[in-house]
């Protein structure tokens, strides 16, 4: 009785087991990617198995899970035929879009190869004329008021995740990751989320006085980018990377470039080429189904299709998107964005969906990652808006509590709901950090991504971060071999007092230098002092050698990788410099700094101060005591802010600048009574297919008698990195100014020309050209050469008796041209610069290559 009890048990317990294993169920509902409509009666099956079922009529199917079985199959007449990789015991939701046959976008299916395409009496033509030609009467902006809920989620991936990829490497260590995996019907691939950023706001606007505002009612952000101090870099570069889309502007700004709308009102029909598929219903409405595809595949265009109402209107009721095979466009796999339209009961035809999905790879070996930015708009209304709303500062208002929001505001205000695995991010983040060595990986990852070096822990976060790590090893002329090492404190010390500061000893001199500051802010901040809005008051102490083109880099002089020059640059000064700053900047873009600085410059190396008199003194030292006042204006500019400074996101917006310098003698030792002026604009042209232009125009004047070091000297770059804003083969002093005014134009290509060349197109290289202008003058009063015994003034710096800054000719500017080839191997930038005048002034560089390691789309 025993033996058959245990055998009886024995069998139940198999019994069980067996049946979950096999009772286990794949299940969904298979939907038209088109229409939004559920498919009924489609196959659904297991590849080469021929075990499945069918959908029922309101698209739903149920398979049984089969062990080793991983590949499903979706097939119906009229439609594209989907095979999806499903990982059995894991994959148990699956939701599936298949598409019709006929939106397969290949020009030999649209058109017969040899059949050339003209504009001339093409229905599909004519038809996109008159979308274009009806855009204007669905402008939001023709009411007086509007507001609407806006919901986004900006999901990042690991993408193309295999059962095998997890059993293999790093991933071996982390087998909850096998939880964490999701299902992508739009790409028919496995993904692994790694970060959620959600954002419900409120848009309103004001056509007269013109207002737009939005009012960010919840943020949410979780993933690995908690891990990193500075996190919100990722999602503010996500933001402007992968922004919002509007089909009725003429170009769409996308990857940080504009493409040229399909429904473009002046480039669409000499860009596109359009074809009349056929007739279809969109959410029971009838439209025109219409084809596009660039002329040039390798433009910055989209391939895809436009449905449009069948009636007078010609709006534009859905609109699917995507990037050609052979884009010019770097890292991106694939692209596909989709939105959808709808009518209100007051007629507008109003955006209820902008759905966008990206497929990354930066290298072929490396794992690629998937970018998904779902928006919804809602609640749409027309009535007026009160008055103290659009009171408020800035474009953008975030409400205090927005980052606290809890699960019933969301619930509310949520358009799409969260994944299972979109839920546990948080549980996905703990269980990472609880893996051994993981701290040391981190440590590693943001010592190299930011730069710096934290102190701290996520329980007890950093108070000091030392850094910048690229700075520790450099080396110059006077220094010889420099060791630096430099902290500074964050908010979580104290969130309005920072301190920063570094010290640095060269091995040639054997001396120290060293520098200290202290920063208060009047706005508590969450990390950093320099994030948006500033309004500090800084006080520095410094003590450095430093050569007079230091101050024209964009980086820091110390980094190890201009450190390297094209030239010797010994004529260089031991600056002690102490400074008082006040800085504010506004909703708008305008930032006003004020500043104190007194500072004593004793030259060395090559470099000398001799007075110009009989006695030709030298001079150890000068002092100065000067006040400045700036204005920097740039109206819709965004930026990140790292450990290390604020960085431009885009380069997109103009910027003005405006400064004057007065200097004090007998204030405080100032040897010297100077006013300095000086007046900057820069701005971004786009020329849609063609590229970009960078245009830069600056002007200043000294308007004082002054020795030469106070003489204004040309932002000469001595280093074979790439600088903005600074000429490539102009010496360290080589030219001495009380006048000036500069023109620097850079032409970005973006390939244009290159894509036309048959084996050429396929490095994706692309072409750049650029030229630099400096007009000069030093009036008499300031010329050495035409004052004889003035000991106010100095001789100009010489070099084995032959002199190395000159005067320029008046009628003569100098000038410099650049041809680069940039986008080799989608990261290097070279380009070769050609110096055009001013050829025997003696030690100059006729010609050169610099260099910039660059990702860009």
């Amino acid at each position: 009785m025993n033996k058959v009890y245990i055998r009886s048990i024995l069998f139940f317990i198999l019994f069980i087991c067996t049946t979950n294993l096999f009772a286990q169920k794949i299940q969904g509902v298979v939907i038209d990617s088109v229409t939004n409509e559920p498919i009924p009666y489609l196959s659904v099956y297991y590849e080469g198995k021929g075990v499945g079922s069918i959908t029922d009529d309101k698209g739903h199917y149920s398979v049984e899970t089969r062990q080793g079985w991983t590949k499903l199959t979706f097939s119906a007449v009229g439609y594209r035929t989907k095979n999806v990789t499903i990982i059995p015991g894991t994959t148990k939701l699956l939701d599936i879009k298949i598409s019709p046959d006929d939106i397969v976008l290949q020009e030999v299916v649209i058109k017969p190869k040899r059949q050339k395409y003209s504009r001339k009496n093409n229905p599909a033509v004519e038809m996109m004329k008159k979308v274009i030609a009806n855009k204007q009467n669905n402008k939001l902006e023709d009411n007086d008021y509007y507001q609407y809920n806006k919901y986004q989620k900006l999901k990042m991936s690991l993408n193309e995740v295999t059962p095998e990829m997890l059993e293999k490497g790093m991933y071996k260590k982390m087998p909850f990751l096998k939880d964490q995996i999701e299902y992508s019907p739009e790409t028919d691939k496995n993904i692994l989320p790694i970060s959620i950023d959600e954002t419900a706001s409120q848009i309103i606007y004001r056509k007269n006085p013109k207002s737009l505002k939005t009012l960010v009612k919840g943020m949410s952000t979780t993933g690995v980018n908690e891990l990193f101090a500075t996190g919100d870099i990722l999602t503010t570069v996500l933001k402007d990377v992968f922004t919002d889309v509007n089909i009725y502007d003429n170009d769409i700004r996308l990857l940080q470039y504009p493409f040229i709308s399909p429904i473009s009102s002046s480039d669409a029909i000499s860009f596109y080429k359009y074809y009349i598929m056929d007739t279809t219903f969109v959410d029971k409405e009838k439209c025109f189904h219409l084809s596009f595809v660039p002329n040039n595949s390798q433009d910055f265009g989209f391939t895809g299709h436009l449905y449009v109402l069948a009636d007078s209107s010609y709006a534009v009721k859905k609109c699917v998107m995507n990037l050609p095979q052979k884009s010019g466009v770097n890292f991106v796999d694939h692209m596909n964005i989709i939105q959808e339209f709808e009518k209100l009961p007051n007629g507008e035809r109003v955006l209820k969906v902008d759905d966008m999905i990206v497929e990354l790879k930066v290298m072929k070996i490396m794992q690629g990652f998937q970018i998904r930015r779902i928006t919804t708009y809602s609640d749409y209304a027309f009535d007026e808006i009160p008055q103290q709303l659009f009171k408020r500062k800035g474009s953008e208002i975030k409400e205090a509590d927005a980052m606290m929001r809890d699960d019933k505001f969301w619930e509310q205000y949520r358009q799409v709901p969260l994944t299972k695995t979109e839920s546990s991010m948080d549980m996905l983040v703990k269980r990472l950090e609880q893996m051994p060595g993981f701290k040391y990986v981190i440590f590693g990852l943001k010592a190299f991504i930011e730069n710096f070096v934290e102190t701290g822990t996520k329980e007890n976060p950093s108070k000091v971060d030392i850094g910048p790590v690229n700075t520790m090893i450099s080396s110059n002329y006077i220094d010889g071999l420099r060791l630096r090492m430099s902290a500074q404190t964050t908010a979580n010390l104290n969130p309005h007092l920072f301190l920063s500061g570094y010290y640095a000893y060269g091995f040639k001199d054997h001396k120290s230098k060293y520098m200290g500051e202290v920063e208060y802010s009047f706005n508590k901040k969450e990390y950093l002092p320099r994030e948006y809005p500033k309004n500090s008051i800084t006080f520095n102490y410094m003590y450095d050698v430093m050569s007079p083109t230091d101050k024209f880099l964009k980086t820091d002089k110390d980094n190890v990788f201009v450190s390297w020059k094209t030239t010797t640059v010994d004529q260089m000064s031991y600056v002690r410099n102490m400074s008082l700053k006040y800085e504010r900047e506004i909703e708008g873009g305008l930032k006003t700094t004020i500043e104190v600085k007194h500072t004593n410059d004793e030259p060395t190396g090559g470099l000398a101060y001799i007075t110009n008199d009989d006695q030709k003194t030298l001079i150890p030292d000068i002092t100065t005591f000067e006040t400045s006042l700036a204005f920097r204006y740039s109206p819709g500019e965004t930026f990140i802010n790292t450990k290390q400074r604020r960085i431009p996101v885009t380069f997109d917006a103009p910027v003005i600048t405006l400064s004057h310098t007065m200097g004090f003698k007998g204030a405080f030792g100032g040897d010297y009574n100077y006013n300095m002026t000086e007046v900057g604009i820069y701005k971004r042209f786009w020329f849609s297919s063609w590229g970009k232009i960078d245009l830069f125009l600056k002007g200043g004047a000294e308007w004082n008698k002054v020795p030469f070091p106070l003489l204004i000297m040309p932002a000469a770059n001595l280093s074979y990195i790439s600088q903005r804003e600074t000429f490539n083969l102009i010496n360290n002093i080589e030219f001495l100014n009380d006048r000036y005014a500069s023109f620097d134009i850079s032409w970005d290509l973006n390939g244009k020309i290159f894509n036309r060349i048959p084996l050429l197109k396929k490095l994706k290289w692309r072409e750049a050209i650029g030229f630099k202008m400096l007009y000069g003058q030093l009036t008499d009063k300031n010329n050495p050469m035409m004052n004889q015994g003035d000991k106010d003034l100095f001789l100009f710096p010489s070099r084995d008796g032959m002199p190395t800054s000159f005067v320029m000719d008046t009628k003569t500017p100098y000038m410099e041209y650049s041809i680069g080839v940039h986008n080799i191997l989608k990261i290097l930038h070279i380009d070769y610069v050609r110096r055009l005048n001013y050829l025997n002034n003696p030690g100059i560089n006729k010609w050169g290559l610099r260099f910039m390691v660059m990702m860009t789309f």
